[in-house]
């Protein structure tokens, strides 16, 4: 029987969620236990796109790339997978009716990273944010509003704007190994090897504006998706904070986390306000 190979496949994006990411799995397990299993698939699909050509040193990654998007159109395309990761996110594709445009603009802000390491231009950089954050937003919006077209398009410049301040504040985080390990320099018009406060702030800057334009649309989330969503955005906003206090020369030289207890303590803090209905 397919369910129970549903199931499976369920299972397997449930784990590498929770195996590649404690702390967005943590905000999962916030929303509604109804729309939690869509958004762990699509964190599969999207995982399973960047390892391969962020992780994959030794093996011919233009060719995984490739197999991986070929499988993918076949699974949108028979909607059944014998890979369960893509088995798991067709279902949702088709649950709730996700275009395949995002898809498409996510694959190829994933495609980018196999041969792209600088991004000079404004215009080049917003593309890149949009296919390789602002669509994942969308995506999880869809599931967010289920199926609800008028919410799904109030809500979807904020969503995108959250996407965007996710992935910036990845970036920031991430600079030694994006730099150091693959060679890579997302923000424009910023030379990090002479990164200084100047710089810094000015991508702060940015991110703030993304954050706060993104809170506002989760104010106005389903109850189902609210509060999983806010919990990720008081934890990027304190990862920025200490990003913020980090000087700009050991930004560059180590990862700056937040630790558990932190962590512990900003959940609890989520749950009081999202209780106290003043999210």
């Amino acid at each position: 029987m397919k369910s129970i190979f549903d199931t499976i496949s369920f299972e397997c994006s449930r784990n590498v969620t929770k195996t590649y990411s404690t702390s967005f799995s943590s905000a999962v397990r916030m929303l509604a236990p109804s729309i939690r299993q869509d958004i762990y698939n699509i964190y599969g699909f999207v995982r399973f796109a960047d390892e391969i050509v962020d992780s994959f040193h030794d093996y011919n990654k233009e060719e995984l790339f490739d197999l991986f998007q070929s499988d993918l159109d076949a699974a949108l395309q028979n909607k059944i997978s014998l890979n369960p990761i893509l088995n798991s996110f067709q279902h949702t594709v088709v649950k709730y009716n996700i275009p395949y445009e995002l898809i498409a603009a996510f694959m190829k802000s994933m495609k980018l990273d196999l041969t792209k390491n600088t991004y000079t231009t404004k215009e080049e950089y917003n593309e890149y944010i949009y296919g390789s954050a602002d669509v994942v937003g969308l995506m999880c919006l869809k599931v967010f509003v289920n199926g609800d077209v008028s919410k799904f398009e109030a809500l979807k410049d904020a969503a995108m704007r959250l996407g965007s301040a996710f992935q910036k504040v990845n970036f920031l985080r991430d600079l030694k190994a994006d730099f150091e390990v693959l060679n890579r320099t997302y923000f424009p018009e910023t030379d990090l090897n002479q990164l200084n406060e100047a710089s810094k702030k000015k991508i702060i800057q940015e991110i703030e504006a993304d954050l706060s334009a993104g809170f506002e649309g989760i104010r106005n989330l389903p109850l189902e998706a609210k509060f999983g969503v806010y919990t990720a955005y008081v934890y990027y906003k304190k990862l920025l904070s200490k990003l913020s206090q980090t000087p700009s020369a050991e930004i560059k030289n180590t990862r700056i986390r937040v630790p558990d207890y932190e962590k512990f303590g900003l959940f609890a803090k989520c749950y009081f306000s999202y209780k106290l209905n003043i999210i």
